[in-house]
């Protein structure tokens, strides 16, 4: 049995270098073998600033996306009404 690991609002906060690191270790262990869920209120190309110094993040986001389908939400948050 699969089972899925869902990690929410990646970007919401900022991170530091062994954050990022421990991600790719969850994230590589997981590529090709397990589903993973990931939310996140920023591009990919803003990860960057997410994990900023982090020099695994090129490979993380490349794992992330292989394989992946990605869905876009637009509209107003209803969070934020």
């Amino acid at each position: 049995m699969l089972s899925t690991t869902l990690i929410d609002e990646v970007g919401y906060l900022s991170y530091g270098t062994r954050n990022a690191d421990l991600l790719f270790e969850i994230i590589s262990r997981r590529y090709e073998v397990k589903p993973t869920v990931v939310t996140t209120n920023k591009p990919f190309s803003e990860w960057g600033e997410v994990f900023p110094g982090a020099s695994c993040v090129v490979s993380l986001v490349d794992c992330l996306i292989h394989y992946s389908e990605i869905i876009v939400l637009e509209g107003d948050s209803y969070r934020m009404k």
